[in-house]
């Protein structure tokens, strides 16, 4: 078995020529096709339209603990 990959071209008649190399004998030969689909541009992503507000930086000394947010009674 020989495995050979190439580049080619769909004419707008569905149509695809191929040429093999040398060493392939002539006769009948099993052949499979594999298509992936045309490389495209990624989507873009959508927007939801949120508003942003860009506050800065946390402090540093800033906690978000559980026991520092509710303090003792846990709430």
């Amino acid at each position: 078995m020989k495995t050979i990959e190439m580049h080619a071209t769909v004419t707008p008649e569905r149509q695809l020529t191929l040429s093999v190399p040398e060493d392939i004998m002539p006769g009948i030969h099993e052949v499979v096709l594999i298509i992936d689909p045309p490389m495209a541009a990624p989507a873009p992503k959508e927007k939801w339209g949120f508003p942003v507000i860009h506050m800065g930086s946390w402090p540093e000394r800033v906690s978000l603990r559980r026991e520092d947010l509710y303090g003792d009674s846990g709430r």
